[in-house]
């Protein structure tokens, strides 16, 4: 069974219990902290386990060239890059009450941190976990820095490949060993050609040449949670990751999809989110159990419509029994089931059977 871990205080993830999903607020709040609290408020009533940001000390994120080149997307809100960033970003005490306000909403908050700076108050401010964004997937100094906290970690593997993700598991695992690692890639809107579930559980779906020599990410790695981060349209793709094993889903989120930025068109609105909540939770329920057998909830169907074994014609008392002396059809009372016919060949019958009659366990010597 995968490792389980207390991923928030009270919440479990991996093993038997139910999904962690995180309802990706990002910069889609477009600055505005009481849009922000609107999203935080959104995500715990459509069933979200936490709400969550991206936390960039910016000049520790970006060189200075990167910060003042010009910036002319319809989406910019400001003439630089730099001044673009800076309009989306909260400051510190800006966080510190988003937490508040979450906290006393009912539901966990945290934040992707951006880089080291940016890490380190996060784990000043207390979040539950810090979220390893893709674009640090691949900055191990970064990583062991951040799993030296020994808080846990949610590490996304957006644009990188297995052998670097290989690295990403054995520099975590040596200090820190509650995390879990989601299937990402790292295009908005994301083309569900490029989702590749099969990352998370290859299920030979579609044939990959030479498939028997690479390792999914359950088989890879099974004493960690794996999870899914999306960045596809709708909700369909985000549930069957679930169904495969998705311990952890995060999903961009919105108020509204024609918003200003990148991420909006790829966000699930508040009416998605809450459908994604309850599909994931049916989906948990339907899983069951990989134990088959006849269940309680059958038995209605099984009296009306469940066959047994009847005599083809009539069958006289001590005659030796034979198939070729069955049949198999709903019959009254129930008799022997089908499955258990070629078990009556060579015995005998202590009574005399009418043809179309049942074949009961006590008429046999």
């Amino acid at each position: 069974m995968p490792l389980q871990f207390e991923l928030c205080p009270g919440r479990m993830i991996g093993g038997n219990h139910p999904c962690f999903i995180i309802a990706e607020i990002g910069q889609n709040h477009q600055g505005d902290i009481e849009i922000a609290k609107k999203m935080i408020k959104m995500a715990k009533d459509c069933g979200a386990d936490c709400a969550k940001f991206q936390k960039s000390e910016l000049e520790y994120k970006f060189s200075k060239q990167a910060l003042n080149r010009p910036y002319n997307s319809v989406h910019s809100w400001g003439k630089t890059y730099g001044d673009h960033k800076r309009h989306l970003e909260f400051s510190h005490d800006q966080y510190r009450e988003l937490k508040k306000y979450a906290t006393e909403t009912g539901i966990f908050l945290t934040a992707s941190g951006m880089d080291e700076m940016a890490m380190e108050f996060l784990h000043e401010l207390d979040v539950p976990f810090i979220k390893v964004a893709s674009c640090d997937a691949n900055n191990f100094p970064y990583l062991e820095r951040t799993a030296k906290k020994g808080r846990p970690m949610v590490v996304s593997t957006g644009m990188q490949s297995m052998e670097t993700i290989r690295r990403v598991y054995n520099t975590v695992k040596e200090h820190n060993k509650n995390f879990t690692l989601l299937q990402c890639t790292s295009a908005y809107p994301l083309d569900p050609k490029d989702v590749n579930l099969c990352v998370i559980k290859y299920t030979r779906g579609k044939l990959v040449p030479f498939h028997f020599f690479f390792k999914e990410y359950q088989k890879e790695f099974p004493d960690v949670p794996i999870g899914y981060s999306g960045h596809e349209q709708g909700i369909y793709i985000s549930v069957a990751a679930v169904a495969m094993g998705a311990k952890v889903v995060e999903r961009h989120v919105t108020l509204d999809k024609t918003g200003k930025g990148n991420d909006h068109a790829a966000s699930l609105d508040p009416s998605e989110l809450a459908e994604m909540v309850r599909a994931i939770r049916l989906v948990e329920t339907a899983m069951g159990t990989p134990v088959k057998q006849m269940l309680p909830c059958e038995k209605t169907c099984h009296d009306k419509l469940g066959k047994s074994v009847v005599a083809k014609n009539a069958i006289s008392k001590g005659e030796v029994l034979s198939l070729d002396m069955f049949a198999v059809k709903v019959g009254e009372p129930k008799g022997i089931a089908p499955e258990n016919m070629q078990q009556l060949v060579g015995k005998k019958l202590k009574v005399d059977v009418e043809g179309d009659d049942s074949i009961l366990a006590d008429m046999i010597e």
